[in-house]
């Protein structure tokens, strides 16, 4: 009778124990139709029986077809937002609630190279800022700017964008997802920076000549009768070496504007570069300011005519060989040469002075840079003439630039298309 009973309870333990089975079976197969969004077929698991089951796996396969509904819709959606935003100047960003990208146009991955196939990613993976996090949250919050300058910096690279944010429902209605129309700005930062640059450069330049004429003037306007002539003429020559540095500089920047007008006045013609070499040479010669340098040309024979403006490529050769008689010590040589080089013509002015720091090499075409600021304005160099160098160079779709050896010399090069007569 023991015996019996034994076997019954083990039958219906292993009865029951194959019906928990089954019912964990059916319920992981129900977990993963949900978790897929596929429809929970209850006949094609044995466990699945009864009229429980029955109402909860019709209840989880309506709700199953009503997120795959609203999924789609909000796919389709998204795909209507990305065709008609896609194609905007603008960059557009789209976040939801929990701060994953659901749009992201290919304006914004122009702006931001290294963010590509961010959607779906969380935002502070994606663009590294905590500026424009708190940006984003503050929009959330409804207490952000209505426009925001943020600063992105990503290795070497400095991005600076504009930035308005706002608040909009989602596809369902049940949450807000947060929209961001965002400007590069990096350009006019940079602008900027160069204007005030520029503004901050002009003014001390004019500050010093000023200053002496101003108190040179003062002095002989006060004490002029008393004054011995050597003294008056010493300080009325001051006065004249300055206004005519004043005038020197104002030239140069009326030259840099003209330069960088949308009319630059670029007149080309067909020229014999080597005759204008040689005859800016031949007459620098005969100047009182090359006396004790010795100036040469060596002309390429295979250099034919180019297609130039003469003038201005006269007062870039002009300013080459002005440098080079300002800042090398007498008895020094100054070479012009022309060279036929992978089709354009590559011109240099080389000398054998004390030569420039490798430091300030890829500085000496800036505005107002000088090696040696307080001799510069004693040879009375405005700081600006490597710069009129330059834009006259690229107008004319060349380059210039410079190689030295401190105390082995300095030789300037541009280049030119080479181009024959018309």
């Amino acid at each position: 009778m023991l015996v019996l009973t034994a076997i019954l309870l083990a039958i219906g333990l292993l009865w029951a124990l194959l019906a928990i089975w089954d019912h964990h079976r059916a319920t992981r197969s129900l977990h993963l139709a949900i978790q897929h969004h596929r429809p929970f077929l209850r006949e094609q698991i044995p466990g699945a029986t009864g009229r429980d089951w029955t109402q909860l796996c019709a209840d989880a396969n309506e709700l199953i077809l009503e997120v795959t509904r609203l999924n789609q819709l909000r796919s389709d959606q998204l795909a209507q937002l990305q065709a008609t935003l896609g194609s905007l100047q603008e960059a557009v960003l789209i976040v939801d609630s929990n701060n994953y990208i659901l749009l992201a146009n290919r304006a914004l991955q122009a702006i931001f190279p290294a963010a590509k196939n961010i959607v779906n990613h969380r935002l502070e993976r994606a663009l590294h800022s905590t500026a424009f996090l708190n940006y984003v949250e503050n929009v959330r919050n409804n207490s952000a700017q209505p426009q925001q300058e943020i600063e992105f910096v990503e290795g070497n690279r400095t991005t600076w964008v504009e930035i308005t944010g706002t608040i909009i429902p989602s596809i369902d209605q049940r949450e807000s997802w947060a929209l961001f129309v965002i400007h590069d700005i990096t350009k006019l930062k940079k602008l900027e920076l160069v204007r005030k640059d520029f503004v901050a450069n002009v003014s001390h330049e004019l500050r010093t000549p000023l200053s002496v004429i101003k108190g040179y003037t003062e002095t002989l306007v006060d004490g002029h009768q008393e004054m011995p002539l050597d003294d008056r003429d010493r300080f009325l020559r001051t006065i004249q070496r300055h206004t005519e540095r004043l005038n020197s500089l104002l030239d140069d920047l009326l030259t840099l504007s003209r330069l960088e007008s949308i009319n630059p006045g670029l007149r080309r013609e067909s020229c014999d570069l080597s005759a204008l070499v040689v005859g800016i040479v031949d007459d620098y010669r005969a100047r009182p300011a090359a006396a004790g340098h010795h100036l040469s040309f060596a002309m390429d024979p295979a250099v034919g005519p180019v297609l130039i403006d003469p003038l201005k490529i006269t007062q870039v050769l002009e300013n080459l060989i002005d440098n080079a008689l300002k800042y090398t010590p007498k008895g020094s040589h100054i070479e012009v040469a022309t060279k036929l080089k992978e089709g354009e013509v590559e011109v240099s002015v080389r000398d054998d002075g004390p030569g420039i720091p490798e430091a300030d090499l890829p500085h000496i075409f800036e505005r107002f840079y000088r090696v040696d600021k307080g001799r510069s304005r004693e040879k009375g160099g405005t700081g600006l003439g490597l710069s009129i160098v330059k834009h006259i160079v690229q107008l004319h779709q060349g380059r210039a630039w410079a190689e030295s050896k401190v105390g082995k010399g300095t030789t300037f090069y541009f280049n030119l298309p080479q181009r024959g007569s018309t």
